[in-house]
């Protein structure tokens, strides 16, 4: 299928304290080593959703996150529009959420992307190799309201966990099982503007709070998402000190 440009924006959630690292700076400039070039660990999630032909980013982000503005700026120099939106903070604390904030984090930009198609990803992470939104997009079809990114979780108890089809469809997500038989954790979305619509009423009207909730949910109301499973992928979350000691093991890698 083709999609006009204008038509898809990527959403990177970047308003987290990074209490966890307790750095001098955002956690998403942590400067990672590719191919003997420095840059931001932000920068390598927007390059992969830049890649797959979108030209218009949003971060969302805290009050606090002025590094980030003055780092990315424009977008100019990453050939992209970025835009900032502020994620209001309320001081609750979400009961029953495994991930607090970030389903309101999605929602933060909705008058940004409402009636776009969204390529979502961590700010944290990074995925391999560098056409996994593109090789994703590829394969969302007309009927679909999205696509899961999919790669091998070493540590599912961690993880975003889901459970699948035998034809690959997205049965169910599993956030951080404490045990579990499920193999497949996502690391990245694309989603369409249906969606948009069904997180941003789940979160105003239904107050629900939990994004592994609201995409469950969304499944037994009948949207539609499929897995796109990266068998040689790579991912990593740079949420603590260990897992920015395995940088190591991917530098170098396309």
């Amino acid at each position: 299928m083709h999609y006009d440009p204008e038509k898809l924006v990527g959403l990177i959630p970047a308003a987290g304290k990074g209490a966890r690292l307790n750095l001098p700076f955002p956690k998403e400039l942590y400067p990672i080593n590719q191919n003997s070039e420095f840059y931001p660990v932000s920068q390598s999630i927007l390059e992969q959703i830049t890649h797959a032909g979108v030209q218009h980013i949003v971060f969302v982000i805290n009050e606090h996150k002025h590094q980030l503005i003055q780092y990315f700026g424009d977008g100019h120099r990453f050939n992209c529009d970025i835009s900032y939106v502020a994620q209001e903070n309320n001081g609750e604390h979400r009961e029953g959420s495994a991930t607090p904030g970030l389903a309101e984090a999605m929602d933060a930009g909705y008058h940004l992307v409402k009636d776009k198609i969204v390529f979502f990803g961590m700010p944290d992470t990074i995925i391999r190799p560098e056409h996994i939104y593109r090789t994703a997009f590829e394969s969302l079809k007309e009927e679909q309201d999205g696509v899961f990114c999919l790669f091998k979780a070493e540590r599912p108890e961690k993880s975003g966990m889901t459970r699948l089809s035998v034809d690959d469809q997205i049965l169910e997500i599993v956030d951080k099982p404490v045990s579990t038989s499920l193999e497949w954790m996502w690391g990245a979305i694309i989603w369409k503007p249906s969606f948009n619509e069904f997180m941003h009423h789940c979160i105003k009207e239904k107050h629900i709070y939990d994004y592994g909730t609201v995409i469950n949910e969304a499944l037994k109301a009948g949207l539609k998402f499929s897995g796109v499973k990266f068998q040689e992928g790579k991912y990593l979350d740079l949420g603590t000190f260990d897992d920015i000691a395995s940088l190591e093991a991917m530098r170098g890698q396309a």
